[in-house]
This record gives structure tokens, C-alpha cells and sequence, in this order.
């Protein structure tokens, strides 16, 4: 039967309103749906690929194979409208509001200070939402696992988890009561407070009130959860009763047809059995999780799309002799669910291929995606990284197949796949269903997976493996290892499958297993995805962890009988252990504010951020969540697909095809001037040549972004390619270089090296880094009509420059053109200059057309355009004497560029005056080389080149303490400067706390008794090891261009006494706005809830510095402070007439006798400015310090690590706000986790970017965070020069993270020390599982040798 022609009524219910759909179309998803049609703008687009978690809303429906109503968190990023039929959708709008009520789950989000930029808090908010819908009182362990499939790149995540901790039964840190005596917090509280008597931390009789004339009360708690408001599951809005009415009927098949794509619904197997031999290349689709990435990301198209969610064989679940039986469309968290159940109940013994499943489930994507994707597609996918296929190979499920022609069963082995993803499975045949089979006595079955990160993260390579022995004996009957990743398919290692067939299971069969598997599962030096001898390697390490999981299970089974096999080593025991992870335990340590502060006076005190609420919310408004204009039209990017070529020709005509297709824009409509950039070395548009991968070369206009998007992919360009220079080694070969190079010297280098006992030389590398802002760039530019005016709402750090390049794009002048930044969801620096290619490209668009114009980057093309941290190479020669200090230095830093100088100067100034970290070094000579190369330019990125200043410091630092044989912690603590010393480039160091952090640190770590127990620890365990490192951090606080540190503020009061504060930073989740009002609450001497910041914009505050350099608080303080001074200088005579009037009173009186009730405000940083030439001058107004120990444990067999515990002191100054500070100290740290531990972009030789997603490219998530992390502000150490004694907070802690990569180096060291192996070795940044196992060298690593470099060409390069 052929589907109906008039279009179906697709029916569903949107928080409890009910939406009647007549003609939708099938590639429309969830997310247009809602922000489009119904302006639902509080669910956001973080990536578009189901990765990030932004979009995440509530699915309620009632099952009817099931009698009940489940709920299920769905990425609407990827969630079809057309399976939404009788189906009730919760959004972030839904639960609560900030105009009646907040849900707990969103006031303690924002409570808890766990919302800074904002973005991705709804997307959280629902997951957690979700979980209490279904569990009302969930366990700890249930909220982490509910966040696995959402990211956050501000807050660290340790205060989102903190404040939902107070939802979880086991509510407490450590078992006790929470705060209580013998809390582990409490008792954290007296040891950070000097190891005191153990009593309530400062409490009554505590014997720090004592010791300190009780002038400083240290607290822990940045938030008081005793001011909830309790979760009262009974007040949850009903499902929907017209829903459940619904399920009784008999469904109809369904039918919607879009401008390309055709959706069929059936309702039974015979309907979709004839459906599939109509179209035979139809797609079923159940949760549109690879189908969805496919078409969106992959440019592929299917015009016919089967979906059997519906049909009821497909989502049965059989329990036969020989196992289950699920149906194909049974979503992988049912699947979990079944499975657990059995486990449960029946003997370990008949569970081993269960427990398999469970366990790669366990890490397979996040929540939202295993609730909607369907074990058949995970299968029919057919993968080469599938997570669940080499079990299924290895365990020999079945697979029921159905077509016109009737059923067959076929086995999943080693013929099941053909070719890249492709199966034996014929085009008009269905998976119905899969049958994984129970174990048996004597049978054993492990399932293994490597990946870059462990939560929601596709694998590197991924086993299952089984074996069967002869009755009560250790001979192999039967064996089967499956591999993923390690070929185009999932394959099987027959040949050693064979070999080991009819073997006793011991050491000599292990040898031969691995040495068989060497040569079996090879690879081509040059195979896509890379990390060949890391994967190879991985085959062998995953064989050896299956072999002693078997040992053990043997020995224990047969226990009592002739011990057929030797017992596992004590020491490799861990090597068999299951990942688990600990639940968190945290404090943060910070000064209150003094006795008799009043109370209104915020400044000092936890207050939270301003927008937090609204952010819960969905409320907080985001530059595309402005609502649409009338006429507007949207704008696509066309790019280069060539690193560096001539442009021969361009046409368009193609995309003038498609429906709503307007024009294309190019360098010919520009009408002012098509040069622009920071150095005026880039264009809008290019002309003749590219000069990176995503270049931009033109736009395309149409009414919306889905038509917009198809124009922009069928405009067609034609090359003539030219040899592009993508890495650092290319660019020093080729001489490639930006001038002019810097230098600094200082002292004699070559007497300090003369005088020097030892002299080391080495060199490191850095990998760059994605801001991965949760917000991509948007733009929205609205042409006034009259004298080439034009209003631009954009997401910038960067206001000013903005303005200043679009005037000059459309040759205007400044005045004409106003940019309004409300807040930003993160910036990182990635928005302080790079925004500008998509502004004036908006900019010229809407003025060729005259009519509104908006974009927002998708996440790929953000990623591959917007450029990033800079890569750094290193090359040092130090000189030191036995006792470990340093004498000399000699160092030179190269930093990739990309296509255009952009910000890198400032960079590698900011690299080359941090290259001491905090050492005293006599002699120094450095200089730093910029390579200019095709990639897209890097730019700003917190810490702008501090931190790979630094780190490489960091790296000669441990070298020289393991050559002078010395805990790396003396030699470091040897070097540290002292108050007053001079620093290399001769600026005097005042107000030096860094000793006292590093003292105060070294004690609350209690790093002496833990650095013993790491020792034991390394001593009992072969394959798992453990290190640790402390490392300190010196940040000089200031732009480096001397103008940029001025900034503007406009202070209006209104005759009511409320104050409009407008200031020159940008709110970016970094909580400028919440600290300005706090400033001026104590500056005026009001409540802050009379004070109000509505954007930030051109036309208020002219001329601001960007939001940047860790100083916006200093200065835009500074200025609020001062026009706040010129307004009560004004007030003066009317407070001394009436002394005892209120703030209404004098405001008014002022009002009528005519006194100005507005004044701005100016503040400039003073004696800045530094001289490379002669080395002279002060570049930094003063530093921030801070030190942190961390300790970690690697896996050697694996690479894998994780993050036990993390203790950081920091001087911040006096805290403006401690828990803004505390959450900027976290957040950092963690963003700093990613660069040196986890996130790798990948370019090709060519330099095209593959990382260009969440999906390939990996920042930290919920499960990266140190289990253990300790936050302490230092106290008593008052900033003199800024705003109320704080100091900035943005970019000094995320080097701090540093302790983390060097703690893995100990381990590492540790590691090799057991293989024999003892000299230095080098370790690049960052330290992925791939770089950490490949320097555990063992037996299993010298299996696999490595392919000798220019013998091929590699899958990707290091640039």
C-alpha cells in the first residue's frame, strides 16, 4: 500500500500545551521546532550533534508494550519532528520561571553557583530535571551518571554537582553528617586553617579563635542549602490524559513529505516488510543518532526514511533457552535495563556475555543518545568503532533478518560484515531482532574499550573476547576475540582464534597469543585515524587484561580441584580491575568579609551571579535567541576546502536552485574596504588566493538556515592548488616567519652555563587548543535604513574592534554603527578578535540587501574557521649545580601562527615574559618566532601563551631535578623567587605571596604522607601506577600593550533611586556584571537590587578595550568606582541639608534642584610599559600566585588516567566575590585539565581540520574532574593596586593544571622503572592515553614497532 498523499496530522503536547502539525518536514528537528515555531529559545544549539548535551528536553510517552509512562532525557539537536506523534515534550520553559516559581532543580543549579556563562545550564538542568522524574530520591552515583552526555566549559562542574548533590539520599561528602564533626569537610576546614584542634572548624572553642585575634574567619560554605525549597514530586505537571486515551487506539500509518525526504510510519511488520521492498533503499530510522549526523554533517541525503518505532516485534524482549531476544528498535537503556535485571537473578556463570554488554554500555555516548538509539541501528551502522559489535561477534549472537521472501537467522561472525559499513544483510531485508546468547560453566567473556575521554566518547579500539574450556580443565575448547578499530570493519582474529584452540591457558599461551596477534591485527602506518602503534599496542594490552581476568576466575572456580593454573601475581591484580570511580569530595576554603561589614555591603561575600536564575531558566536572552525580524534573511558561510590555493572560478548558479535562495554575497559587494584584521593582513571575502582551510570566500542568503545551508553546499569552486605549509617544522624549514622575532636577554648566559656542574638540553612540544565556548559565534546585523546606520547584536568580547571593522567594511564612520553585547555563552578569548570574520560578512550582507541578517555558526564550521590556542614548539639548554638551582637559560619558543598575525605577538610577548614561571634565573637569553602558516589563525585563548611559556619551563624544571637525582619539590621550591627579586625582564616583585601558598599547599595536601603512600603503591602494583607533582604559578596582570588598560563607565540614577551601570567589559559567564554591581552597591552605599546592568554597546561606552587580559574587573571596577564618586560629590550638599533621609529622598531633592543625576566614569592603569629592546620598563601592574599539587593514577596497560585528587591555594587578593573566584579558579583548572591532558586537534598533512566536533575532539567532562579537589583563597594578603584590594582571577589558575600532566610524567616514571627502563624521556603536550602508553614502554610495546618516519605518509601531523 502506498502511503496516503494528503499529509498526516502529526499530534504531540509541548510543556502540556497541545501542537497540531499538518505539514511538517522530516529533516526539521525538535530543536527548529522549538525555537523557531514555538520561540521556546531557552532549549540551545551547542553542536548539532547530539555531543554536548545544550539541547536536552524532557520525552514523556506512554508505552503500551510496557503499561506505563516513561520518561526519557532526548538530544533535540537530533530528535525528528515526525517521531513526535502523541508524545509530550518538557522544555527548560516548562518546569519553572523566575516570575512564579523556580524548580529546585533550577534554583539550585543557580544557588550553587553552578551557572556561569549560562549556556549550557538548561540542557543540565533538564537532564537532572529528568532523573528526578524517575527517581525522586536518586543516589549520588545516578546524578553523575545523568550528566554523561552533557558538557560545560565555565564552571569545572564541581559546583553543578555540588548543588545537586542536596537531591541525593546519601546526602553527605563522606557518610557523616555534612559539616558535622568528624565530617571530612569540617575537619578539611581546621587543617586548611592550620592544622588546629580539630573542634568545629572556627566554631566555639575552636582553637583558631585564639591563635588569630579572631580577625580572619575562614569559611567553607558558598552557599546555604538549608534555603531550598524542597522537590515535591506530587506538584510535577500530569502527562498529558488525552495521550494515554490515545494509546488504546489503533495507530494508523503515517506518511510526511518535505521539500526532499519522504517519512513513513508504519504500524505493523507487514506494512514495513512491503515498505522495504518498495523503497529497498529506505533508512529505518529509530533515535536519528547516526542518520540525523549523517545527513546534517556528512552531506548525505535519504529521501525515503522508515521509521518502526511502532512496530511491536521490534520492541519485544524474549527470554529463550539459549538467551534474549531483542527487537531491533529496543533502545540501548532498555536493553540495559533487561539486562541488569538478569544479572540480578541468575548465576554469575550464565551472565558473563551480559555483564560484557553492561559494562561497554556503561561508556556508550550519554543518556540522551542510548534512550532514543536502537540496538539495530547499532548494528546495521555497522561501525568499525561500534562499542557493542565485537561483542556481539565474539559471543556469536544471532541476528533474525525479515524480507517479502520470510525470516533467516544468521550468525554475527566473521562474514557478517562485507566491507565498510557494510553488511550481508540484502537491501530489501530488516533486522528484526537480536539474540545475545547466556554463558555456560567454563566459559569466560570480557569486553574492553579504549577512548580519548572516558564519559560519552567514541572508541580508539574497543573488544569483546570469549573462551570456553573442556570441562573442569584450563584447556581452550573454544575461543574468539573481536576487534573494533583495528580495520574498515569489526573483524575477528581467526588466525590466533586457531592457534590457541586445544592450549592450556598459561604464560607460554599468552606469549603466543600476543605475538600472533602482532602480526594479525596490523595496521598501515598510514591508516585513517592514526595512533597506529597506540591501537596495535592496545590489541595485545586488552588480550593481556582478558588473560588474567580468566586467570583469576579460574583459580577462584576451582578452588578445591588439582590447581590447574598458576595464580595471578599479587602485583598484577589491578591490571583485571573494572573502572570504578569514587563519589566527589570537595571544599572550598575563603575569607569572610570582616566583622561589622554592613549588610548590605556585598563586596567580599558569595553573592551569585546576577543572570543565574534566568539562565536556569531558558530566560536569559543570547545574541540568536533575539526574536526573528520581519523580512530577516539567513546567512551561510561559503569556505575553502584548500589550505593554500588561487581561486580559478566560483558559481553560484547551482544555489540559485534552491527554494528561498536570495543571492550570494562576495569581495565584489563590499562597499567600503575588503582589507581588515588586526595587522590589516586579512580580507572579508577572498579574493584571488586562499590561504587556509575555511577560509572565507563568499555567503549565501536565504529565508532560512536549512535553505540557506543546502545553497551554501551547492555553490561550486574550482582550485588551482599551490603547496601549503601547515606545521611548525615546515615553517622553520621554509623560514616562514612573521617579523620581527623577540628577544630577551639578561646577565651573562654564557658565563652561567661555564659556571654551570650540569647542562641539559631538550625540546617540548604543545598542542593547541578549541575554545569549544558553549555559543558559537552569532551575529545579527539590522540595517537602519538612513545614513548607513546599522545595529549589530554579536556575540564579542570585543565591542569596539567590531564596530571599527564593519564602519570600515561598509566605509562608514564609527558613529553610524552601534554594537550591543547583552552576554555571551563563553568567549575564552576565541571572541576577542576572530568574531570580526563573521560580523562584517553579516554586515556586508545586510547592507547589500537592506534587510535584517542573522548567523550562527555551526559548531563544525566554528571549529574549523575561528582558530585557537597557538601550538608552541620549545627548544631549551639549561644550566644548573648539583643542588638543583639554575644558573643559565637559553630558550626558544616557535608558535603556529596560522594565516595572519591576528593577536600573536601579543601572544609570544606574553609566552616570552612568562618563561620563568616563578624561578629565579640569572642568566636568561630567549627568543620567540612567530611560524605563519595555512590554518585558519590562531588567536586569544586564556592565558594567551602564559601557560605554554611556562609549561615548558615546567619541562626542564623536572628534567634537571631527575638529573641531580632530587624530589622535584626542593629543587622547584630552591628556585622560587623571593620578595623584592628582580625577574628576567627586570620588574620587581611586591606583595609576594607565593611562598606562602606554596607552604600552606604542601601542608593541606599533606604531600610528604601521601608521596610515602604512592611509593607503596607502586611498589605492590605492576600495571597501575601513580604520581604526583606541585607546581606553582606566577601571572603578571595587565595588557601588554600599554593603551588597552583604560576603561570607560556611564552611571545613570532614575528619580526613584534605581541605578542603570553600564561599563566597557562584556558578560561572558566570567561574572564581570555580578562584581561591577557589587562595586558600585559599596561604591554608592546601596543595595545591589537597586542596580542594574542591562548590555554592553558602543554608543554608551565608546571606545573599550576588549573584555580580555584577566584585568576587566580592575579596570571597569576602577571606573564605575570613580563616576560612582562623581555622583556622591554631586550629592554632597543635599545628604548634609538632610542626614537622615533615605538614598529616594536625596535622589529626588537632587532631581528638583536640578543637579546632573548621570557621570562617567575613567580609569587607566598607571606607569605601565616595557621596552624589549633594552629590557627596561614595567609590563605587568603586579601578579597573581597560586600553587597546585595534584596526584593521579595511570593505567599502563591502557594510557588511560584519572584524576584522584587536586589541592590548589590562591592568591587572589581580597575576593570581590569568592564565589565567582572560586568558580573561575575551577573552571580554568579544568579548561587547563583539557589542554594537557585531553584535548588533541587533528589536521591532515594537507591542513584540513578533522577535530571538528564534540564528537572527535574532546574536552573535559563530568567524570574528568579530580575526584578529590580541594579550592583555598589565601588570606590576608590585600591587592593595593586594584579596585578594593582583589585581583584577577580569568587566566592565572588554568597553568595550575600543569601539576596534573607532570604528575602523570612521575607516573609514567614509575612505570618505566619496572621495564628496566630509567633515562629521561620527552612528553609532549597533551598527555592523551595514546602519548601515556606509548611511553609506558613493555614486552607488549616492543611487539608493535613503530613504522620509520618518511617511509610513509601519516594520517595526521603535528602542527
Amino acid at each position: 500500500m502506498a502511503p496516503n498523499e494528503t499529509g498526516d496530522e502529526l499530534v504531540f503536547f509541548v510543556n502540556g500545551k497541545k501542537v497540531v502539525e499538518k505539514d511538517v518536514d522530516p529533516e526539521t528537528t525538535l530543536l527548529t521546532y522549538l525555537r523557531r515555531k514555538l520561540g521556546l529559545c531557552g532549549t540551545k544549539l551547542g553542536c548539532g550533534e547530539g555531543g554536548c548535551g545544550a539541547c536536552t528536553v524532557m520525552i514523556s510517552k506512554y508505552d503500551p508494550f510496557r503499561k506505563k509512562i516513561l520518561h526519557h532525557t532526548a538530544n533535540a539537536c537530533l530528535f525528528p519532528v515526525c517521531a513526535l506523534h502523541h508524545v509530550a515534550v518538557t522544555t527548560v520553559e516548562g518546569i519553572g520561571n523566575t516570575k512564579s516559581r523556580l524548580h529546585p532543580a533550577q534554583e539550585r543549579i543557580a544557588k550553587s553557583h553552578g551557572s556561569q556563562c549560562g549556556f549550557c545550564t538548561p540542557g543540565i538542568v533538564m537532564s537532572m530535571y529528568t532523573l528526578l522524574r524517575n527517581k525522586p530520591e536518586p543516589k549520588m552515583e545516578d546524578i553523575e551518571d545523568a550528566f554523561q552526555g552533557n558538557l560545560c566549559r565555565c564552571t569545572g562542574y564541581r559546583p553543578i554537582l555540588e548543588g545537586y548533590r542536596t537531591f541525593a539520599k546519601d546526602l553527605n561528602c563522606c557518610g557523616r553528617v555534612a559539616n558535622g564533626t568528624g565530617c571530612c569537610r569540617s575537619e578539611r576546614e581546621s587543617s586548611m586553617n592550620g592544622d588546629c584542634c580539630g573542634g568545629k572548624a572556627n566554631g566555639p572553642g575552636c582553637c583558631m579563635n585564639g591563635k588569630e585575634d579572631s580577625v580572619t574567619m575562614m569559611s567553607s560554605s558558598l552557599f546555604d542549602s538549608s534555603e531550598f525549597q524542597p522537590l515535591d514530586p506530587t506538584q510535577e505537571p500530569i502527562f498529558p490524559p488525552e495521550l494515554m486515551t490515545q494509546s488504546n487506539k489503533q495507530q494508523k500509518q503515517m506518511c510526511f513529505k518535505g521539500e526532499r525526504v519522504m517519512w513513513i510510519q508504519p504500524t505493523t511488520l507487514k506494512e514495513l516488510v512491503a515498505l522495504k521492498s518498495q523503497y529497498p533503499n529506505a533508512k529505518l530510522v529509530v533515535g536519528n543518532t547516526e542518520v540525523g549526523i549523517e545527513m546534517r554533517l556528512k552531506n548525505l541525503l535519504y529521501p525515503v526514511i522508515i521509521a518502526p518505532a511502532w512496530i511491536s516485534e521490534m520492541n519485544a524482549v524474549q527470554h529463550t533457552e539459549t538467551g534474549i531476544t531483542f527487537g531491533a528498535a529496543c533502545t540501548l537503556h532498555s536493553v540495559e535495563e533487561v539486562l541488569r535485571k538478569v544479572v540480578a537473578e541468575l548465576p554469575p556463570y550464565k551472565t558473563e556475555v551480559f555483564q560484557a554488554v553492561l559494562e561497554q554500555l556503561r561508556w556508550f555516548a550519554g543518556p540522551q543518545i542510548r534512550n532514543v538509539a536502537a540496538i539495530g541501528g547499532n548494528i546495521m551502522t555497522a561501525s568499525p568503532i561500534s562499542d557493542l559489535n565485537p561483542v556481539l561477534m565474539a559471543s556469536g549472537s544471532k541476528l533474525t533478518l525479515v524480507s517479502k521472501e520470510g525470516k533467516r537467522t544468521v550468525v554475527m561472525n566473521e562474514k557478517f560484515f562485507t566491507g565498510y559499513r557494510k553488511t550481508i544483510v540484502k537491501p530489501e531485508e530488516i533486522l528484526l531482532s537480536v539474540e545475545i546468547p547466556y554463558s555456560k560453566k567454563g566459559e569466560y567473556f570480557s569486553a574492553f574499550k579504549q577512548a580519548s575521554r572516558r564519559e560519552d566518547d567514541i572508541a580508539i579500539v574497543t573488544c569483546g573476547m570469549r573462551v570456553l574450556f573442556q570441562d573442569g580443565t584450563s584447556r581452550v575448547e573454544e575461543i574468539k576475540l573481536s576487534y573494533g578499530g583495528m580495520a574498515p570493519t569489526t573483524v575477528l582474529a581467526l588466525k590466533t582464534c586457531q592457534e590457541l584452540t586445544g592450549r592450556d591457558w598459561n604464560e607460554k599461551l599468552l606469549q603466543d597469543a600476543c605475538r600472533s596477534l602482532a602480526g594479525e591485527m596490523d595496521l598501515s602506518p598510514s591508516a585513517p585515524g592514526g595512533m597506529v602503534d597506540f591501537r596495535r599496542t592496545l590489541t595485545l594490552s586488552f588480550f593481556f587484561k582478558f588473560y588474567l581476568t580468566v586467570l583469576q576466575k579460574l583459580s577462584k572456580n576451582q578452588k578445591g580441584t588439582n590447581n590447574l593454573c598458576e595464580p595471578v601475581p599479587s602485583n598484577y591484580i589491578s591490571a583485571t580491575e573494572l573502572f570504578h570511580k569514587d563519589p566527589i569530595a570537595n571544599a572550598q576554603l575563603f575569607q569572610e568579609v570582616p566583622r561589622g561589614q554592613a549588610i548590605e555591603d556585598m563586596v567580599g561575600r558569595p553573592l551569585m551571579h546576577v543572570s543565574a536564575a534566568k539562565q536556569a531558566c531558558g530566560e536569559a536572552v543570547y545574541c540568536d535567541d533575539i526574536p526573528h525580524y520581519e523580512n530577516e534573511l539567513y546567512l551561510t558561510l561559503v569556505t575553502s576546502t584548500k589550505a593554500h590555493a588561487k581561486i580559478l572560478s566560483v558559481d553560484a548558479s547551482e544555489a540559485q536552485s534552491v527554494p528561498g535562495f536570495v543571492c550570494y554575497v562576495s569581495a565584489n559587494d563590499v562597499p567600503g574596504s575588503n582589507i581588515t584584521g588586526i595587522a590589516n593582513d586579512e580580507t572579508v571575502f577572498a579574493k584571488d588566493v586562499v590561504t587556509c582551510v575555511g577560509h572565507i570566500i563568499g555567503a549565501v542568503l536565504a529565508d532560512t538556515q536549512e535553505h540557506s545551508r543546502r545553497a551554501a553546499k551547492a555553490v561550486k569552486i574550482k582550485y588551482e592548488e599551490l603547496k601549503p605549509i601547515v606545521t611548525i617544522q615546515e615553517a622553520i624549514e621554509k623560514q616562514s616567519f612573521l617579523k620581527p622575532i623577540k628577544r630577551i636577554k639578561k646577565g651573562d648566559v654564557k658565563k652561567g652555563f661555564e659556571e654551570s656542574d650540569h647542562i641539559l638540553e631538550g625540546e617540548m612540544y604543545l598542542g593547541g587548543q578549541e575554545h569549544f565556548y558553549l555559543e558559537t559565534h552569532c551575529t545579527l546585523a539590522v540595517p537602519k535604513g538612513e545614513d548607513g546606520e546599522m545595529e549589530l547584536f554579536v556575540s564579542t568580547q570585543n565591542p569596539t574592534k567590531t564596530q571599527e571593522f564593519t564602519a570600515n567594511a561598509l566605509g562608514v564612520p564609527s558613529n553610524r554603527i552601534v554594537v550591543r553585547v547583552k552576554r555571551m555563552g563563553g568567549g575564552f578569548g576565541g571572541k576577542e578578535t576572530r568574531n570580526t570574520v563573521l560580523t562584517t560578512a553579516v554586515a556586508v550582507a545586510a547592507f547589500k540587501t537592506g534587510r535584517p541578517v542573522r548567523c550562527m555558526l555551526d559548531r563544525d564550521e566554528d571549529m574549523l574557521i575561528s582558530g585557537g590556542r597557538h601550538p608552541f614548539l620549545g627548544r631549551y639548554k639549561v644550566g644548573f649545580m648539583k643542588n638543583g638551582r639554575v644558573k643559565s637559560l637559553e630558550v626558544s619558543y616557535y608558535c603556529n601562527g596560522g594565516n595572519s598575525a591576528d593577536l600573536s605577538y601579543g601572544v609570544l610577548d606574553r609566552a616570552l615574559l612568562h618563561l620563568d614561571n616563578a624561578y629565579n634565573i640569572p642568566n636568561v637569553s630567549s627568543m620567540g618566532i612567530i611560524c605563519k602558516t595555512n590554518l585558519p589563525s590562531n588567536t586569544a585563548f586564556r592565558g594567551f601563551g602564559g601557560p605554554q611559556g611556562m609549561m615548558i619551563a615546567e619541562c626542564w624544571m623536572s628534567d634537571l631535578a631527575r638529573k641531580c637525582g632530587l624530589p622535584p619539590e626542593e629543587v622547584r621550591k630552591l628556585n622560587l623567587y623571593n620578595e623584592g627579586d628582580l625577574t628576567h625582564f627586570n620588574q620587581k616583585l611586591e606583595g609576594f605571596t607565593l611562598r606562602r601558598c606554596w607552604d600552606e599547599c604542601l601542608s593541606s595536601s599533606s604531600y610528604h604522607a601521601r608521596k610515602k603512600l604512592i611509593e607503596e603503591f607502586n611498589k605492590q602494583n605492576r600495571w597501575k601506577k601513580r604520581g604526583m607533582c606541585i607546581i606553582p604559578t606566577k601571572f603578571g596582570i595587565s595588557f601588554t600593550i600599554p593603551f588597552l588598560n583604560q576603561a570607560g563607565a556611564l552611571v545613570h540614577v532614575y528619580t526613584d533611586g534605581s541605578v542603570l551601570l553600564t561599563h566597557g567589559g562584556t558578560e561572558m559567564g566570567q561574572g564581570l556584571h555580578t562584581k561591577m554591581i557589587q562595586v558600585a552597591s559599596r561604591s554608592l552605599g546601596i543595595p545591589t537590587s537597586k542596580i542594574h546592568i542591562s548590555e554592553t554597546s558602543t554608543n554608551t561606552v565608546p571606545n573599550t578595550s576588549p573584555t580580555a587580559a584577566s584585568v576587566s574587573s580592575d579596570i571597569n571596577g576602577m571606573a564605575v568606582h570613580n563616576a560612582c564618586q562623581t555622583i556622591l560629590k554631586r550629592l554632597e550638599p543635599i545628604k548634609q541639608s538632610n542626614p537622615k533621609g533615605s538614598w529616594e529622598d536625596w535622589i529626588k531633592a537632587a532631581y528638583v534642584n536640578c543637579i546632573s543625576l548621570s557621570a562617567t566614569g575613567f580609569y587607566r592603569i598607571p606607569d605601565l610599559g616595557y621596552d624589549f629592546e633594552k629590557n627596561e620598563g614595567k609590563p605587568f601592574c603586579y601578579f597573581s600566585y597560586g600553587v597546585a599539587c595534584s596526584e593521579v593514577e595511570i593505567d599502563c596497560l591502557t594510557g588511560d588516567h584519572k584524576n584522584i585528587r587536586t589541592d590548589i591555594v590562591m592568591d587572589v587578593g581580597t575576593s570581590l566575590n569568592p564565589a565567582i573566584d572560586i568558580g573561575q579558579i575551577e573552571g580554568a583548572f579544568v579548561q587547563g585539565l583539557g589542554l594537557f591532558t585531553m584535548e588533541e586537534l587533528r589536521y591532515s598533512p594537507e591542513g584540513n581540520l578533522y577535530t571538528r566536533g564534540p564528537g572527535m575532539y574532546k574536552i573535559p567532562a563530568f567524570g574528568d574532574i579530580p575526584t578529590e579537589f580541594y579550592v583555598s583563597l589565601l588570606r590576608d594578603c590585600p591587592n593595593s593596586k586594584a579596585v578594593y584590594s582583589s585581583k584577577a582571577v580569568g587566566e592565572p589558575p588554568l597553568f595550575l593544571s600543569a601539576s596534573v600532566f607532570y604528575a602523570i610524567k612521575d607516573a609514567i616514571y614509575a612505570a618505566r622503572k619496572d621495564s628496566g627502563v630509567t633515562e629521561a624521556f620527552r612528553l609532549d603536550s597533551p598527555a592523551t592515553p595514546e602519548r601515556i602508553r606509548n611511553a609506558c614502554v613493555d614486552i607488549f610495546t616492543k611487539m608493535c614497532p613503530s613504522a620509520e618516519p618518511g617511509t610513509f605518509k601519516p594520517w595526521c601531523v603535528r602542527v
